[in-house]
């Protein structure tokens, strides 16, 4: 069952405005890192659900749970689901680090990272934890608005 659900999350599309939101409220965030909620219907992306990161870090995250439940409601009265937990990285690499790893919790999503580094500026990726605790890279399409 598991693996079925690994070979359904192979691909997270989005719209190339529903991109340039997270890019502009990684910019808005940055030095902090940004956070938030992408929600929608095979493994398409139709919202982003930007949060308040609660430690105002530029190294790490916790979403604001008042905002969480307000947002899950909303994806439920939606008939939506979670695709990915996002957040920016305002200097590194759009990578899993060892802090992200730690506090990936949340089973059958994807955490998706947009790096605003130099070398990387406007990247982002997707990783998908397998049943040994290890994170897959999945494959992010952003495709023109009404192509997806």
């Amino acid at each position: 069952m598991i693996l079925k659900t690994q070979l359904v999350r192979l691909m997270l599309k989005l719209s190339k405005e529903l991109f340039q939101q997270l890019v502009e409220e990684a910019k808005k965030q940055k030095p902090l890192e940004a956070c938030g909620l992408l929600a929608g219907k095979n493994n398409t992306v139709l919202k982003f659900y930007p949060m308040t990161n609660e430690d105002q870090s530029r190294y790490h995250y916790s979403m604001d749970p008042t905002e969480q439940f307000t947002v899950l409601k909303d994806i439920q009265k939606r008939g939506w689901d979670i695709l990915a937990i996002w957040h920016s990285h305002p200097d590194t690499p759009p990578r899993m680090s060892e802090e992200d790893k730690r506090l990936a919790l949340m089973p059958e999503v994807n955490y998706a990272i947009l790096s605003l580094a130099k070398d990387f500026e406007y990247q982002l990726k997707a990783f998908f934890k397998d049943t040994n605790g290890e994170f897959i890279e999945q494959e992010v399409s952003i495709a023109e608005e009404g192509v997806l």
